[in-house]
């Protein structure tokens, strides 16, 4: 047996930020000098210092060996019973090394930071902001939000007005300002408003943001008016003095020669036909001498036409270019603090042996969660990335593509999300809808 070790306290209480120590008694129990190192393990190893590291005991000497906890002041390290151990490694004798169990019960802190963003916007009937809650603390927290005009001229619309936050995490809350008293025309008017933020266990938080109320016509609307209406004058007298008398001399001239080319079309025609019957007719009496010559008597004119072949050309009908369809595909994906970790949501052909051709797909975020979606094409176990975008810049987007996306039979569309944020519940919930046909 290489050493034994007894800690002073096994269960000790700290805060956050402060430091606390105890001792442990290391005893040598083999029979050769020793030398034995300490150090803690388990969460509080990052923290946490042996002083000295080392020491070097005789057999049968026990030694003192101070342990100091100095727990920072962060959303890293979570309050509540921690866990730790106290591990004493023999130089001489690996196998009698022992390791002292203890806990450390670290206290809680709350500390709640709020911000508007963007702290001033310009508009003329309405205004949306994001209200940016952090937790900094070292426990979960609820918040609760409120809007407050001292002026009482704007009417708030708050997305949510609570929202719980685990430690080192953020919510986002949209806020959408709307003045009560609108004008068309007029200087900007200036509405400061208040949003506060009360969390449980902490001093009510007040953060600041403005709304510039703009007159509801643009400004450069009269004059575009007035010059249009100019350019619209200015037109019709062109149109009156110059383009009319033109239009109309021009296409008296174009009528005059139309008429002079049907005349003469005309006329050419008829002499054509004259010739032509002329020419039919010596035609006709010369194979009558001929038949007569040689005894045959000549066909009587008159004669009912014998049936004669007609030869169609077929139009057959357009082959069918596949049948349509359409699918929804959902995620429910778990926060996930890793952003290259995606959690996929497969879609398979209901026949693997058709060939689906996609046109257009809507992309859906109605709980406003932050994160990453992918959308991928899954080849045989070969996954390309086809479309990335991110959470947070859209509730409802479409694509529609002129060149459409076609999965040979066998391949698979596959949804995946990175979740950091969920906008409503615990989890992300997006999803996309796709439309196209089936070959």
């Amino acid at each position: 047996m290489g050493a034994t070790a007894t800690l002073s306290e096994a269960g000790l209480v700290a805060e956050p930020g402060q430091e606390i120590s105890c001792s442990v008694t290391i005893r040598n129990a083999g029979r050769v000098v020793d030398q034995f190192a300490i150090a803690v393990v388990g969460d509080p190893g990052a923290w946490a210092t042996a002083e000295p590291a080392t020491v070097n005991l005789l057999p049968g000497e026990a030694g003192t060996v101070v342990v100091r906890f100095a727990p920072p002041r962060s959303s890293d390290v979570r309050a509540g019973l921690i866990p730790f151990g106290v591990r004493v490694f023999s130089s001489e004798d690996p196998a009698g090394s022992v390791v002292e169990e203890g806990t450390l019960q670290l206290g809680a802190f709350t500390e709640v930071t709020a911000e508007v963003v963007p702290s001033k916007v310009e508009a003329g009937s309405k205004a949306d902001f994001e209200v940016a809650v952090d937790n900094r603390g070292n426990h979960p927290v609820a918040v609760e939000l409120s809007a407050l005009d001292p002026e009482d001229e704007l009417d708030f619309q708050l997305e949510r007005n609570r929202a719980d936050l685990a430690p080192g995490t953020a919510a986002f809350v949209r806020l959408r300002a709307r003045p009560r008293k609108r004008f068309l025309r007029g200087q900007p008017v200036r509405h400061r408003f208040q949003v506060l933020v009360i969390a449980d266990n902490a001093e009510p938080l007040k953060t600041e943001a403005t709304m510039v109320q703009r007159q509801l016509l643009p400004k450069w609307l009269l004059p575009a008016l007035a010059a249009l209406l100019v350019l619209l004058l200015a037109l019709v007298a062109l149109w009156f003095t110059v383009l009319r008398p033109a239009v109309k001399s021009a296409a008296r001239e174009a009528a005059q020669e139309q008429n002079q080319e049907v005349i003469k079309a005309a006329q050419d025609a008829g002499g054509a036909a004259g010739e032509a019957k002329k020419d039919a007719d010596q035609a006709k009496q010369n194979s009558e001498d001929a038949m007569k010559a040689v005894g045959l008597t000549p066909p009587v004119e008159g004669g009912a036409p014998g049936p004669r072949a007609s030869n169609g050309v077929p139009n057959p009908a357009g082959n069918a270019n596949g049948t349509p369809t359409d699918f929804r595909v959902a995620a429910d994906a778990a926060v996930d603090s890793n952003v290259n970790r995606f959690a996929e949501f497969p879609y398979a052909m209901p026949d693997p042996s058709k060939t689906l051709v996609v046109t257009d797909l809507i992309l859906q975020n109605p709980r406003g969660d932050n994160g990453t979606l992918r959308l991928l094409r899954d080849s045989g176990g070969t996954k390309t990335v086809l479309l990335e975008v991110g959470l947070a810049n859209f509730r409802d987007l479409d694509h529609h593509w002129l060149q459409a996306w076609r999965f040979a039979p066998g391949e698979k569309i596959v949804l995946a999300v990175s979740c950091q944020t969920p906008g409503g519940g615990s989890r992300c919930t997006p999803s996309v809808s796709f439309s196209g046909r089936v070959e």
